[in-house]
């Protein structure tokens, strides 16, 4: 996947819902994900499924990546929404449940008649997939981006979500390094207060310190926040921008290491400001647009 492709807020929109369906086309978000699973009664599911494939053949999404969740193989509705999310061609399929590589592996298999372009993304959700975060990560080549779940796995550990999310830590920053040593997109769990918009600010800045690309949401008035939080800051851009400059000076050829603005600056720091400022770039290009 493009790194440099925004990726700073996901999201989810019920497939039952044809206002909330409609409403996403024109809301400021990087990725809408129709969503077959959580959001969705058991009874409208089949209603969902058709809904979600009809959205994604009609368009109108503009920039915005578009992302079915299919229900788990497991369930009833498992296998034809993988079966109409493969038919779809979306951006990618969100695949619910994962424990081990193998699951990986069955959505990978279940995609294999789907156009090149759709790429799979998971769910670290359970205890089981935490604990084979390296596996998991690892598994399949369509796999493009991990989702964390972060209430589903309170669920199975009995963790309490507090503020700081303490419980959660350890397993977040596992899930970004095994997402970063293949290549994958990882994004940060939902933020469940609503209305608590102040500490909806606290753990974007926590997500984004720890090195997520971007953060799952469920209402649209946490778009803004999250795509702020998420962007490069201003500090940041300048520094990238003083760096790349001064690598590109012809007395800098060859070397590995220089001192800009009172900092080192070696050539790993290049390729980050670089990456920094492409996404900047497609930030900018895609608000003005």
């Amino acid at each position: 996947m493009d790194p440099a492709r925004p990726r700073r807020s996901a999201l989810y929109v019920p497939a039952s819902n044809p206002r909330a369906l409609e409403k996403a086309r024109s809301l400021p978000c990087d990725v809408v994900i129709l969503d077959l699973e959580d959001a969705v009664a058991p009874e409208a599911k089949p209603r969902a499924r058709e809904a979600a494939v009809a959205a994604v053949r009609s368009g109108g999404f503009g920039a915005r990546e578009v992302v079915i969740r299919v229900n788990a193989p497991s369930t009833e509705w498992g296998r034809e929404d993988l079966a109409a999310a493969a038919a779809a061609g979306p951006d990618a399929v969100l695949g619910p449940k994962v424990g081990a590589a193998a699951d990986v592996a069955a959505y990978g298999r279940a995609l294999a008649g789907a156009p090149e372009r759709t790429r799979l993304w998971v769910m670290v959700e359970t205890c089981e997939a935490v604990l084979s975060i390296r596996d998991v990560a690892g598994a399949e080549t369509r796999l493009a981006a991990l989702v964390m779940g972060v209430n589903d796995l309170a669920k199975e550990m009995r963790a309490r979500q507090t503020p700081d999310r303490t419980a959660f830590t350890p397993f977040l920053t596992m899930s970004v390094a095994a997402a970063r040593a293949n290549g994958l997109v990882v994004l940060d769990g939902v933020h469940n207060e609503i209305d608590d918009l102040a500490a909806l600010e606290t753990v974007c800045r926590q997500g984004a310190e720890m090195g997520f690309d971007g953060k799952t949401l469920i209402h649209p008035s946490h778009i803004e926040i999250c795509n702020r939080a998420f962007a490069p800051p201003p500090a940041e851009v300048a520094w990238s921008r003083e760096v790349v400059a001064a690598f590109a000076e012809p007395q800098s050829a060859g070397k590995g290491a220089l001192r800009v603005s009172g900092r080192l600056a070696e050539r790993l720091h290049l390729a980050e400001a670089e990456r920094i400022l492409a996404l900047e770039e497609a930030i900018a290009a895609r608000e003005s647009a």
